[in-house]
């Protein structure tokens, strides 16, 4: 099997399709795995799937161990307060919350030994038929899997050669995202600072990350459209300078290391919507598949929980990818649903109201926390004991 992307959702689902007797060869298109990224968290049955990966130790270690979060206004007066250990460690602040890249380390590091990692390569074309999928990789490499899978992310480059254009899946949300490291330059210890200004919709945080010396700076702003490319570093740079100016807090001080980050990102804050995650033997999982956006805070409860379903469901179905991937969405839409919907009512939530708006009306409490509910443990974790388990014990590998 082909993987393509190395982030969180390839790496996890190698893990699980290798568990489960396949062959799996992941393929990434940057030189090496990439540090740092916004901090990701683990919620309810997720914690559940790290501890079948047996990683539950290794992940614990490579927390942000960030113990709580202010909310602030401009001048730095405290709004409210929120703990780690709020709602059992599934609250604002996750009991289990990770920079990105170091949970890619994690996985990676689990993987590497069993898995044929190729980087600084990825798909240029690829033509399947009944039996398999013959690839063209970008290096002049040409192999033939029975099955490949694109865990590539919000931009997927399998999902737009196989399924069709960004634009019929990815729905932008109205809100740009942006996270780089800086110098902790502020007295940060362990607890995160958010300031959010309602007027604009804008926010700027701060938070803790496991280097001391170091803290994360976020940003995020209304938009109502995007068209900056994703790689075109230095437009972003400018358009985040312009869209903060004037914000106040602590954002002077941040900007000023906008050009001395080794780590700089900005994007749409956006969701993948797709009716079929499969097209023959090509499928898309993760956010290429179900991006809920960073603002649900269950992109990688989705990930993780996924793989372990989608390589349960394949395994289960004699690895004949249409009939896994229909079990595995049965298995998976609604709890992609739920979380999608968290990550909408998020980015309404930061709205700057229009001068002559209506006052909100108070949610219903109880359907927000059935919702909430479902969207944290509202999957179930079968627990295949029927498939092989290279963990558990020496069992038949496929030939995939």
């Amino acid at each position: 099997m082909l993987v393509t992307g190395a982030s969180i959702a390839g790496p996890a689902l190698a893990h699980w399709l290798h568990r489960r007797g396949a062959e799996v060869t992941v393929v990434e298109r940057a030189p090496e795995l990439r540090p740092g990224g916004q901090a990701v968290d683990a919620r309810g049955v997720t914690k559940d799937v790290i501890g079948r990966m047996g990683l539950d130790a290794a992940v614990r270690a490579a927390r942000t161990e960030t113990a709580g979060a202010y909310t602030v206004d401009v001048d730095g007066t405290v709004l409210e307060t929120f703990r780690a250990d709020d709602h059992g460690g599934d609250g604002y602040i996750a009991d289990i919350e990770i920079l990105r890249g170091d949970l890619s380390r994690v996985l990676y590091d689990d993987t590497r030994d069993a898995v044929d990692y190729v980087f600084g390569d990825r798909i240029a074309e690829l033509t399947q038929d009944v039996d398999g999928v013959d690839v063209a990789f970008a290096g002049g490499d040409r192999r033939r899997f029975d099955l490949v899978i694109g865990a590539d992310g919000l931009h997927s480059a399998l999902r737009a050669m196989v399924f069709g254009p960004h634009e019929r899946f990815v729905r932008h949300l109205g809100l740009v995202l942006a996270f780089y490291s800086v110098p902790n330059e502020f007295g940060l210890d362990r607890w995160l600072i958010e300031c959010q200004h309602k007027e604009s919709g804008r926010t700027a945080l701060l938070r803790p990350i496991q280097d001391a010396t170091r803290a994360m700076a976020m940003f995020s702003f209304p938009a109502a459209t995007f068209d900056v490319d994703y790689r075109d570093v230095a437009a972003q740079k400018r358009l985040l300078r312009e869209r903060m100016a004037g914000f106040g807090w602590l954002t002077p001080q941040l900007l000023a290391h906008l050009d001395d980050t080794p780590d700089f990102y900005l994007d749409q804050v956006g969701q993948v919507v797709m009716d079929r995650w499969c097209s023959g033997r090509v499928g898309v999982f993760g956010d290429a598949a179900f991006s809920s956006s960073p603002m649900s805070g269950q992109g990688t409860g989705l990930a993780l929980v996924g793989a372990y379903l989608l390589a349960g469901e394949l395994a289960a179905a004699g690895w004949d990818p249409e009939a896994g991937f229909a079990a595995f969405d049965g298995r998976m839409r609604s709890f992609v649903e739920a979380n999608q919907e968290i990550g909408r009512m998020h980015v309404q939530s930061l709205d700057a109201p229009a001068p002559d708006a209506e006052p909100i009306a108070e949610p219903d409490m109880e359907a927000l926390t059935d919702l909430v509910g479902r969207a944290i443990n509202g999957v179930e974790l079968p627990d295949y004991a029927e498939l092989p388990d290279s963990r558990a014990a020496a069992g038949p590998r496929s030939s995939l």
